[in-house]
């Protein structure tokens, strides 16, 4: 049974020649002619998810696994904007989300007829490609170059396209066959890798005594991990992951904010690189930007395939190419500078964490020693789901186990879908999945839940802190009459929640409790696990204040 309208029948058609074989789709009756296609095409896995936010972050949770497009489908309306946060979140992290929106036709637009909006370019700002689709026999050709090129552009920019379908009624009709499209290939400018001037480049680089690299959100991939490894063997250069980096080097500084975050002038003049090197996403440490801003080196060298990110406006070089395939041209070209940069910083490395394990030593229930213990739990070969705000903040102070992949919704930052799309990433992925959340994220996405595709062996731990712990930790909010604003604090739990989506609730509210639930959370089960750890909002930030304190 396919939709009758044709024009639905070559969205879908050229869904399936991109390959495309993953649509989630919100309920609806403008959109029915795409929803009875795609429901029905053999070669497409259509999945149901009432939230159209949650559904749009839950699609992008499965695109970032499997680095492929994969398409939402919703009605027309206010349903759309729905999809907003995902989209913004997916532009900024490079991940390929395929919108798809049933529409009015136009003069069915602004004369008082419901759930209509203007949806022509509505995402304007954040989107790669825009396709505004006309039901009309004489626009078939136009409808299928538009559909062809933003999809081609999803597939090859990776990033966010959004083809929107206007519909007349009737909506429901069907038919036994679908009509064979062809769609063709739009010529899409390709790099031209031409104007890397390697030579001088190395030049630059050879003669630096202090060299630094710098990593932000970054897709695991063994083969740039090796030559990290190599850089790594250069005494002269100091490189910095994050938790997200997915980088796991012996010779590297993975707690960025535990180095820096006590040393004075003479240090950080000291610490300042003559060559700076970037690649990856977002940054988290505000710590590291605000000292590149204070003591920007000579050179920032960039590197990505689509935008030049200037974060410490010091950029002098905007290097447009895989950083994989920079770094194994550029690696022929240099040599290792001998150098004591790397060796110095190293032990203040080593130093900081030697404090930091003595501290944690003594440290009493709190986030902070929680994540210790959440950390140190997490099976190896998983892939570990970070919420924003606090919760990647305290992981930034930990090291991961390197069998273990790391991911956080860092393109806007936003708690908005952290959840949805952790469920998204564990559908895709068959390992092991843990998402780590704090209670704002966690209860502000709670529709996340309402999903009949969350793996059972997906986990959920946590924290619950009974408010915004975040705005406890930097600067500015407690200065204010207006804590309670920023802070909201709550006494919701997860149990009934727990009850209503059929999950299995485990809590705790101490370190022999925590040790107790952890026993045995991973094991196999019929329902996926939530363990709610509760933990004592007035004295959080205070022992993370003390563990800086401590380490300095």
């Amino acid at each position: 049974m396919y939709p009758k309208k044709e024009l639905a029948q070559i969205v879908i058609s050229a869904c399936s020649q991109f390959n495309i074989d993953t649509v989630v789709i919100s309920p609806g009756s403008r959109n029915a002619p795409l929803t009875v296609g795609f429901s029905n095409h053999p070669e497409i896995n259509a999945l149901s998810v009432v939230d159209e936010r949650c559904a749009a972050f839950f699609a992008l949770g499965i695109a970032q696994q499997t680095q492929k497009p994969v398409a939402i489908i919703c009605t027309s309306g206010s349903a759309l904007l729905n999809y907003y946060p995902a989209i913004a979140e997916a532009f900024y992290s490079n991940i390929p989300l395929v919108v798809i929106s049933a529409d009015r036709p136009k003069h069915l637009i602004d004369i008082g007829d419901g759930q209509t909006i203007r949806q022509e370019n509505v995402f304007d700002n954040h989107i790669l490609f825009a396709a505004n689709l006309i039901e009309n026999e004489k626009f078939k050709t136009r409808n299928s170059q538009l559909i062809g090129e933003a999809l081609q552009i999803a597939v090859s920019q990776k990033g966010p396209v959004h083809i929107n379908v206007p519909f007349d009624e009737p909506l429901y009709e069907t038919v036994e066959e679908m009509q064979t499209f062809n769609f063709p290939h739009i010529s899409l400018s390709s790099l031209d890798n031409s104007h890397i001037d390697y030579g001088n480049l190395s030049k630059i680089w050879n003669t630096a005594e202090k060299k630094m690299i710098l990593v932000g959100v970054n897709y695991p991939d063994a083969d740039l991990h090796k030559l990290m490894d190599l850089y790594a063997e250069d005494e002269s250069v100091l490189i910095l992951t994050e938790t997200t980096s997915n980088l796991h080097q012996e010779k590297s500084v993975n707690s960025i904010d535990q180095l820096i975050f006590s040393l004075d002038d003479k240090q950080f003049e000291d610490l300042k690189p003559e060559v700076l090197i970037t690649f990856g996403g977002m940054i988290v440490s505000k710590k590291i930007k605000q000292f590149l801003r204070k003591y920007p080196p000579k050179q920032h060298w960039n590197i990505d395939e689509k935008k030049a990110v200037n974060t410490f406006f010091c950029l002098s070089e905007f290097i447009q190419i895989k950083p994989l395939d920079f770094f194994s041209k550029f690696n022929r070209t240099i040599i290792k500078k001998e150098s004591n940069y790397q060796q110095k910083w190293l032990k203040i490395r080593d130093e900081k964490r030697i404090k930091h394990q003595e501290y944690l030593s003594r440290a009493t229930h709190s986030d902070f020693k929680v994540f210790e213990q959440v950390v140190e739990s997490v099976p190896t070969n998983s892939q570990l789901q970070i919420s924003n705000s606090s919760i990647i903040r305290y992981a930034q102070l930990f090291s991961i186990d390197k069998t273990n992949t790391v991911f956080c919704n860092r393109g806007t930052s936003g708690i908005d879908g952290s959840t949805s799309t952790a469920i998204g990433a564990a559908f895709a992925n068959k390992n092991q999945t843990v998402f780590i959340t704090g209670d704002i994220s966690f209860f502000y996405d709670s529709n996340a839940l309402w999903n009949t595709n969350i793996p059972k062996n997906f986990r959920i731990i946590l924290i619950n802190n009974a408010g915004g712990g975040i705005f406890k930790i930097i600067p500015g909010p407690g200065t204010t009459n207006a804590a309670r604003y920023f802070e909201t604090p709550h006494t919701l739990t997860a149990e009934h929640l727990c009850k209503m989506y059929e999950l299995d609730y485990l809590k705790a509210d101490s370190i022999e409790t925590v040790t107790a639930q952890l026993q045995g959370f991973y094991e196999t089960s019929e329902k996926p696990k939530i363990l709610e750890i509760f933990t004592p909002s007035e004295e959080n930030d205070l022992i993370l204040s003390a563990y800086f304190k401590y380490i300095q």
